[in-house]
């Protein structure tokens, strides 16, 4: 105990060490949901401790890999989930790896997981039962569809839970054909993002409600309310009716689209009236732009298979960066579409420090995102490497719960850790 609390005081103490340091989290999640969320904690300052099933997270096995070549430490998805925490590992299905996370439990503000309500159950570690054992504890449960409801004790994951809001009939593919898959893990990330928020809230609103509290996050909820939210939910409730996937572009104004040019895509915003006039001067105020069905931009969409066809005539001679400067220039909000790589090397991401190598025993020097958030005074951001399988085992369990080395060699060769 005496040197977790020596080294809880040091980074206390440590200028800019993070908006959050004092905070104590368990990390008891596997995959994304319930590790980006105890990230966002790590990342910021807070003294995470991640404790996964001795057979490890199963991020590990996920990938990517460096060469394809499956290895636990080397899992892209694992290394960017969980930076600046301290691993460990602990069986909770047996009494011996119970009684660890329960000690644990004792030292921690905040348990954040993603397991099924009937796994947490099954394990005897439901929020009554630890709030027993920890009055303060705030518990954030992130799962497809939340505590309650029919579907909670279902199997499920991300794309389960983006599918059954409506936003796959909303959003991804073209119109009167089938949806289309989203964007990797994004309801896992937004419920992360989401559990974070009020987690922290719950956090430092012990004093208001006399203690700890559950935060039952539905990463389908998540998804609702941010991708099918706003105009549909109100459109349906006042009309009856709601939008649909619309493939590329926007059916309404024009033009609104992705086009392709010299080296790739453009996605193309020109809808008020500056912003098609700046687009035009851009392209040399062409004849046909003078065109009235030109000039309004309803009347627009309505001619936009004719209008594309003039804009592609363009933007096939220029490049994207040449035609984003440009027209931002021209106060017409144009964007280059970037790959992957172009991204990792886009100048203004660098410039905010949005990326940050790091070395790992493993890997090597990685490049990792920086933090998403952006505090002045705490800048937040990984610094060390997300921790190799059981890494801190005796730092946690000698130092915090007073185990010596034979307790904990006993306690590894039944299996409980």
């Amino acid at each position: 105990m005496t040197g977790v609390v020596a080294e809880s005081a040091s980074r206390a103490s440590a200028p800019g060490v993070g908006a959050l340091s004092g905070i104590k989290v368990l990390d008891f999640g596997q995959m994304v949901s319930a590790p980006y969320c105890a990230k966002l904690f790590s990342d910021f300052g807070a003294d995470v401790i991640k404790v996964e099933p001795p057979g490890g997270d199963a991020a590990r096995q996920a990938g990517p890999f460096p060469g394809d070549v499956a290895h636990p430490e080397k899992s892209g998805l694992y290394f960017i989930n969980n930076t600046n925490k301290r691993g460990t590992t602990c069986d909770v299905s047996v009494a011996a790896g119970r009684e660890l996370f329960t000690g644990l439990l004792r030292w921690a503000d905040v348990l954040i997981e993603n397991n099924v309500p009937q796994q947490m159950s099954a394990w005897n570690l439901t929020y009554p039962q630890l709030q027993a054992i920890n009055p303060n504890l705030v518990m954030i449960s992130i799962t497809p569809f939340g505590q309650t409801g029919p579907y909670s004790g279902w199997n499920g994951y991300d794309l389960n839970a983006f599918h059954l809001t409506g936003a796959s009939s909303r959003y991804c593919g073209r119109p009167g054909e089938m949806p289309l898959e989203h964007g990797t893990f994004s309801a896992d990330y937004y419920g992360a993002i989401a559990g974070a928020t009020w987690g922290m809230a719950a956090v430092y609103g012990r004093d208001l409600v006399g203690g700890g509290q559950q935060v039952d996050v539905s990463c389908a909820e998540a998804i609702a309310a941010t991708f099918v939210g706003g105009q549909n939910i109100g459109l349906v409730a006042q009309e009856g009716r709601f939008d649909k996937r619309t493939g590329v572009g926007m059916p309404l104004g024009a033009p609104a689209t992705i086009v392709p040019c010299k080296d790739g895509h453009v996605w193309m915003l020109a809808l008020e009236r500056g912003q098609w006039e700046g687009l035009c001067r851009v392209m040399g105020d062409p004849e046909w732009a003078s065109l009235e069905m030109f000039q309004d931009m309803f009347v627009r969409a309505q001619n936009a298979d004719i209008m594309y066809s003039f804009i592609q005539e363009w933007t096939a001679q220029h490049t994207k960066m040449e035609i984003m400067e440009k027209c931002q220039a021209a106060g017409c909000p144009i964007t280059a579409v970037f790959t992957i790589a172009e991204a990792a090397e886009q100048p203004h991401l660098k410039a905010r420090d949005y990326f940050v190598d790091i070395e790992h025993p493993d890997l090597g020097r990685v490049r990792n995102l920086g933090a998403p958030f952006k505090l002045p005074a705490s800048p937040g951001g990984p610094v060390r490497p997300a921790p190799r399988l059981g890494q801190h085992n005796a730092e946690v369990y000698s130092g915090l719960l007073g185990l010596r080395e034979a307790e904990r060699a006993s306690l590894q060769a039944k299996g409980a850790i």
